[in-house]
């Protein structure tokens, strides 16, 4: 009980102590916030990546795609290991474009993208795809289809691109007799209007900094729904020279997955056009497959499929896989991040060291009295070290809570900043994210508060081992 009493003692006295605290309560709350909106980056990060793709994605090594997709599907399907282990399939064409359309101007602008040929339905089962169309009526049941006024002015606009010719041949004027009868109007022919088209929210819209301080950014659209886009790419039939093919689409939704690198580049298609502008009837150039259980079986699945597609030019990925590079990068910047950051924890070590080896110096003549009362030497150490226990406690109990009150209010704390040092912390604009995304994670938070207690401990136990030695007599004699 004694040795509660002084460690409480000197707690309490020593307002060096509260130094040390306040260091470790510091390096407690900065590790909990960076590893927290790290995390919340990882964690948004792969959400959007893996909303993009599918579990597993069997692609084609070249632009032509590869053949008979639905038959590779009925043999997975058949497979006795893979098949009660998929959700769901689909295919897609994806091939370079370039894009062309008129700017409010009357400026015409063209740009590279990705055309992505895809079934509505079937891709919606697959992701958050259906979630990052703009138009929520669109997310319930996805679709290119126009809308019915949209349909009906095209409608309007080729019954008069029919019937100018009258006019041009030198139809009667009112009063004029004609000498020759005008030719004839050619028969009516079957209306076909454009595809439509989901087209990039960047690739519709540019951003240009807010004058309202509560908006982070104003966008400007420069291709409104609606409105036409012309989509050049190029033929693929196995064998043959490429040649130029292109065609006019109606923009009838926007996609925007707020990932600057997809939705700045990709344009999607209905996938059975996109194979007959090119040519490539029953060709694509990936499957997609969902998983029931991803975690559990993905790689399994994965092996399975190359094994059975080894001699085909197909390979076989995971989507982490695909996106390994940049998902291992921020993994080793938050461990990097994490070691840089627990020198600050260090730092309080330190002081604890240098405190403790003052108190020792200071208390020489109460550890000999507490000697020679009988206090074992174990329990001399025991005083120092339940010291620095108590002090590694207190520092990471209000680390713990100042970091989670901070990532909590994260982005009231950046404007804040921002009004302050007049500059934003956080520009949307580079990150095309909202606001700062933030993932408290109970384990990371434990591991933080048990590292800076640990460490705390560790650096009072040399001047616990200091008192521990010291002769009652000497320490009497000393005094």
């Amino acid at each position: 009980m004694y040795k509660l009493l002084l460690c409480w003692r000197y707690l309490k006295t020593r307002y060096l102590a509260m130094a040390c605290i306040i260091s470790v309560m510091l390096g407690v709350a900065t590790l909990i916030v960076v590893n927290s909106v790290m995390s919340g980056f990882s964690t948004k990060l792969r959400d959007k990546l893996h909303g993009l793709l599918s579990d597993i994605v069997i692609e084609g090594h070249g632009m032509e795609g590869f053949a008979d997709p639905q038959g590779k599907m009925a043999k997975i399907r058949k497979d006795p290991f893979l098949g009660p282990r998929i959700e769901a399939m689909a295919t897609a064409v994806e091939v370079f474009a370039i894009l062309q359309y008129d700017f409010p101007n009357g400026e015409k602008i063209t740009r590279p993208v990705r055309m992505i040929g895809v079934d509505p339905k079937e891709r919606a089962q697959f992701g958050a795809f259906k979630e990052f169309l703009v138009n929520p009526a669109n997310r319930d049941s996805p679709s290119f289809d126009l809308p019915e006024e949209i349909r009906k002015r095209f409608e309007f606009e080729e019954e008069a691109q029919r019937l100018r010719p009258s006019a041009v041949l030198g139809a009667p004027q009112f009063g004029d007799l004609p000498d020759v009868l005008p030719a004839p109007l050619p028969p009516p022919s079957e209306f076909k209007p454009p595809q439509g088209v989901i087209v990039g929210n960047l690739i519709a819209t540019y951003r240009l900094p807010s004058s309202d301080p509560s908006k982070p950014y104003e966008e400007r659209t420069v291709i409104p729904k609606a409105s036409t886009i012309y989509l050049f790419t190029v033929s693929a039939v196995t064998g043959q020279k490429l040649s130029a093919v292109y065609d006019r689409f109606v923009v009838v939704d926007y996609f925007k997955s707020e990932m600057s690198e997809y939705d700045a580049n990709f344009v999607f298609v209905p996938l059975d056009y996109l194979q007959r502008l090119r040519t490539m009837e029953d060709r694509v150039t990936s499957i997609q497959i969902k998983l029931k259980n991803y975690d559990a079986d993905a790689n399994a699945v994965k092996d399975a499929l190359a094994a059975m597609f080894h001699n085909q030019p197909v390979s076989v990925n995971t989507w982490e896989g695909k996106q390994g590079a940049i998902l291992a990068a921020i993994n080793i910047e938050k461990g990097i991040l994490n070691v840089l950051l627990f020198l600050i924890i260090a730092v309080a070590g330190f002081g604890i060291l240098a405190i403790f080896s003052m108190i020792v110096t200071e208390k020489t003549r109460d550890i000999g009295i507490l000697k020679a009362l009988g206090a074992p030497s174990g329990g001399v150490m025991r005083i120092f070290l339940s010291y620095g226990l108590l002090l590694g406690l207190v520092g990471a109990s209000l680390g713990s809570l100042l970091g989670i009150m901070l990532t909590l209010n994260i982005n009231t704390v950046e404007g804040w900043l921002g009004q302050l040092t007049g500059k934003k912390l956080f520009d949307p604009g580079v990150y095309y994210f909202t606001e700062i995304p933030t993932d408290i994670q109970v384990s990371t938070v434990l591991m933080v508060n048990i590292g800076a207690i640990l460490i705390a401990v560790l650096f009072s136990v040399l001047p616990a081992l200091r008192a521990a030695m010291l002769h009652p007599v000497r320490a009497l004699r000393y005094e």
